[in-house]
């Protein structure tokens, strides 16, 4: 079933993906790149974004550190002047281990910062444009990555997970109140994915999958006008039957699950 309008042609959108300096965001812009999408990529290393433009022809790099929100409000600006944007894909985030036991008040307020203010940045930013595009009848589209990891607190994600739980909570919001007005809104759910983020992992990452296989999930989710994209479903329906436990099995069958019993 379709919760969004569907895309059977990207030729001609433009599409804003931030934190596209590498991993899932690099290898979904390129992807949309190749379907003939005009793509924009930002994230803070110029470098990366350079080097991106130039392996990919036509696409335009906008340095940009999410957590200040009037950078982030100039650069939505800039583009609006140059052209209407009709899809913004917020993928931009950092990962840390960390345990209630090692508390860290200034890496779990970085999380927060990256993760989730710096999209309430962008949707500030965004917005008002998008919707105004859909009640011309353009099309108008939101999309958060999240994780598997915010479904249910694991151990060591202390910092990172809840960030996430409050992307998907956020994604679920936006489509209750803007589903009506005309503004698709969909929310990615990745399991393990090989990139920068989890290279750290000191612990065997079941079902790891690449990032190029997570942004054909996350295109294929767009065309198909998917609310959620979840990926690789293996392992995100263990996640999520993992959730629906009574607290007195839930927290036996993580610590068994992790290696914590």
């Amino acid at each position: 079933m379709s919760l969004n309008p569907r895309i059977a042609d990207w030729t001609g959108r433009r599409v804003w993906v931030i934190g596209a300096s590498s991993g899932i965001g690099r290898a979904t812009a390129a992807l949309l790149h190749a379907r003939g999408a005009q793509v924009v990529v930002s994230a803070r290393g110029e470098s990366a974004l350079n080097q991106f433009t130039q392996a990919h022809p036509g696409s335009v790099a906008v340095a940009l550190d999410s957590t200040d929100a009037k950078a982030v409000q100039a650069a939505a600006d800039g583009l609006r002047a140059q052209g209407p944007l009709h899809l913004v894909c917020y993928c931009a985030g950092i990962y840390e281990s960390q345990s209630a036991a090692d508390f860290d008040l200034a890496a779990m307020l970085r999380h927060d910062d990256v993760n989730y203010r710096g999209a309430l940045h962008v949707l500030a930013a965004v917005l008002p444009s998008l919707l105004g595009a859909a009640a011309s009848g353009a099309a108008a589209h939101i999309c958060l990555v999240s994780s598997v990891a915010g479904f249910c607190g694991l151990p060591r994600g202390l910092a990172y997970g809840p960030t996430k739980a409050a992307l998907t909570h956020l994604a679920q919001g936006l489509y209750l109140d803007l589903h009506a007005k005309g503004v698709g809104v969909s929310v990615v759910h990745p399991g393990f994915v090989d990139t920068p983020l989890t290279a750290s992992n000191p612990f065997p990452m079941p079902a790891l999958t690449t990032p190029q296989a997570a942004a054909q999930a996350i295109v294929h989710g767009w065309e198909r006008g998917q609310f959620e994209m979840d990926f690789p479903r293996r392992f995100t329906w263990v996640m999520k039957f993992l959730r629906l436990l009574p607290y007195a099995l839930f927290f036996p069958a993580v610590r068994r699950l992790t290696g914590q019993a």
